[in-house]
């Protein structure tokens, strides 16, 4: 059995306004992550993902790349503060 968890992922860079979000959204639904992605005020984007391990640890990779519009200078990963039942991904 496979070993579920959940990271809270900051990104930040040229990461809003580029289709990050949706870019995301589509890795996670490919690598069966739920949870959400949101632009936060400070220009960062904030990613809560639940899923296996190494299927969040593709996730991050994921992250770290971003799509071909953007620039990711940095992913910093947590534990999430809140736990919540996830059914799917979702753009915040």
């Amino acid at each position: 059995m496979a070993s579920t968890s959940r990271k809270t992922f900051t990104i930040s860079g040229i990461v809003q306004g580029v289709g990050y979000r949706y870019f995301a959204s589509v890795a996670a639904r490919r690598l069966e992550i739920l949870g959400f992605a949101k632009n936060l005020p400070g220009g960062q984007v904030e990613v809560l993902a639940e899923g296996e391990t190494a299927a969040l640890a593709a996730f991050r990779r994921e992250l770290e790349r971003g799509p071909a519009s953007s620039r990711v200078d940095a992913v910093t990963e947590s534990e999430p503060e809140f736990w919540e039942p996830f059914t799917a991904f979702n753009i915040l």
